[in-house]
């Protein structure tokens, strides 16, 4: 067997194979909740991935980037909420916001390391958590529904369910050729090599907190993207979007893919959502059986489902 064939490569060539093929399986059997399910598994997996280029590529745990999806969404619900319907618009600022307030997070928080910087995160992702929950106009605790999906001038249909899944798809396909980009880029060694020793990497000149911030504000700019799409999915977005059990969601779905691997937080979105979804309508005390589960697979399996299949290459 070759470097280029190996467990990894080819689990992760089947799961794209997979997802691309998903709405044909659909349209022949009728089955339309599959269609639906896995929407929502490639949006936040477009979030995990995001999260797993400052966590498992930079080493930056951050416990707010739920935040993002919230700010993306609002984004884009406010704006139809106004009037203002065209993708053009919303989804540029959906991404502005979510990197403006990346930039802040960052600014501040990269200042510090360890769970100095994990509470911080927390801390801003809840700040806007209440600041969502206060915005009276559009909805506060109840949410904002979502009447009129985005528009693109009639070169995409979100109300097509296969248009929009396919759109969601070429995002998350976009973000892991991006991630994988700037992890090869000079850039990106820099990034790793602060992660692996910061002290060393700035006594030959590399400024750690430049970098690091860059890298923070474009996960966070990635994340307020999958916003925007969670937002028409659903067709309403509410705070609970960014509250601290999102984040810590997401971060379940990076480790149990991966941390530091690129198609593993696809690969851990998949199961943790469709473990998630199966136990659901097993029993209405599902989380109860899911986390011994997850705690078994991150105890027992080191470095994630990635590893698990790197150690089948090796064995």
């Amino acid at each position: 067997m070759t470097a280029s064939l190996n467990a990894r490569n080819v689990t992760a060539a089947l799961v794209a194979a997979g997802l691309l093929l998903l709405p044909l399986y659909t349209s022949a059997s009728g089955n339309v909740f599959a269609l639906t399910l896995f929407t929502r598994i490639v949006i936040f997996a477009l979030a995990a991935v995001s999260l797993n280029l400052i966590m498992g590529y930079g080493g930056m745990m951050s416990f707010g980037h739920a935040a993002y999806l919230g700010i993306g969404g609002y984004a884009v619900g406010i704006l139809a909420q106004e009037g203002v319907g065209s993708a053009l618009i919303q989804w540029p600022m959906a991404l502005a916001a979510s990197a403006l307030f990346a930039l802040a997070v960052g600014a501040l928080s990269l200042r510090t390391r360890g769970v100095y910087f994990i509470m911080i995160t927390l801390a801003f992702a809840q700040m806007a958590y209440y600041v969502a929950s206060g915005l009276a106009r559009y909805g506060g605790d109840d949410g904002l529904t979502i009447y009129k999906r985005s528009d693109f001038g009639g070169l995409i249909d979100l109300s097509s369910r296969v248009q929009f899944y396919y759109l969601c798809l070429g995002c998350l396909f976009g973000g892991i050729y991006l991630v994988w980009r700037i992890v090869n880029s000079r850039f990106g060694m820099v990034v790793q090599g602060l992660r692996s020793n910061e002290q060393r990497m700035q006594a030959i000149g590399f400024p750690a907190n430049r970098y690091r911030l860059v890298c923070f504000v474009i996960a966070g700019t990635m994340c307020g993207l999958a916003g925007a799409l969670l937002a028409n999915n659903t067709d309403f977005i509410s705070p609970a979007t960014m509250y601290w059990t999102r984040s810590g969601d997401l971060m379940v779905m990076v480790i149990l893919g991966g941390m530091g691997s690129l198609f593993g937080p696809v690969i851990g979105t998949i199961a943790f959502l469709v473990l998630e979804e199966f136990l659901s309508q097993v029993t209405e005390y599902w989380a109860l059986i899911m986390g011994p589960l997850l705690l078994l697979i991150v105890l027992f399996g080191r470095g994630g489902i990635d590893g698990l299949l790197g150690r089948l290459r090796r064995g």
